[in-house]
């Protein structure tokens, strides 16, 4: 370290306050109407949260894996939601800290999320690098797809769509994970489901196609809409004929 012990609970308090200093009333009672949250919050916007996140790594250059999983957790205790953010956007910027022993306590930040906003960020920018790193995933992103938790089912589908995204990654896992979930009625699981298809469909368009055409009869109207958005018009034609049982 830089000489100076690392106390998660001072930084707590000194978070606290950068945040609160950066935050907005209006902006806070506009966040939480819009994320229908019990949490509270102070009104601070995505790049408020990342420079307070940037300050603390700043004064901590040698922040170690236990000192940030600490602080995290520390800040999850809070019921303020710009602190729990606060701890995803600190595991944002430092994902070589992580491993594939972190997946039980990004399960548990996701578990105790409540609201995309987290959920969403957790996923894309924190789970997404451990399981390109980690061989076992696939096995814990199988779990979670059948988990009763829908934030659990929905992370097993967005831990991948960084990778997926970018024309990499393994679109069979997704396949089989987004197959069993394509009749769910959860909304949050359906867009997901549609979202990295839509995304997929970018520079590999047969995969979201295919997998769209396999599932027409199952696959919701969302799914179906937000996946093919991308798509050719051809192959929109060729899924709205099979979709009304013209399948010729």
């Amino acid at each position: 370290m830089s000489g100076t012990r690392f106390d998660p609970a001072g930084e707590l308090r000194a978070a606290r306050a950068a945040l609160a200093a950066r935050g907005s009333p209006d902006r806070a009672a506009g966040a939480k109407a819009y994320l229908k949250s019990e949490l509270e919050f102070l009104g601070v916007d995505a790049g408020g949260l990342r420079a307070t996140a940037r300050e603390i790594v700043d004064r901590h250059r040698e922040l170690d894996h236990d000192q940030l999983t600490a602080l995290v957790r520390a800040l999850w205790e809070e019921p303020v939601f710009e602190l729990k953010a606060l701890g995803v956007a600190l595991l944002e910027l430092r994902p070589g800290l992580l491993g594939a022993d972190d997946l039980g306590l990004i399960e548990e930040l996701v578990r105790r999320s409540g609201t995309w906003a987290l959920v969403d960020w957790i996923c894309t920018k924190v789970a997404a690098p451990v399981v390109l790193r980690a061989p076992a995933a696939a096995k814990v992103l199988e779990r979670w797809s059948r988990d009763d938790d829908f934030w659990l089912r929905r992370a097993a589908l967005l831990a991948q769509l960084p990778e997926l995204r970018a024309g990499r990654g393994d679109f069979g896992l997704f396949a089989r994970l987004a197959e069993r979930m394509v009749e769910d009625r959860e909304f949050f699981i359906r867009k997901a489901i549609g979202w990295v298809l839509r995304d997929v469909s970018r520079k590999r368009p047969e995969l979201a196609f295919a997998f769209l055409a396999a599932h027409i009869d199952r696959v919701s109207g969302l799914t179906l809409r937000e996946g093919s958005k991308h798509l050719t018009e051809s192959q929109k034609r060729k899924l709205a004929q099979m979709r009304s049982g013209g399948r010729g």
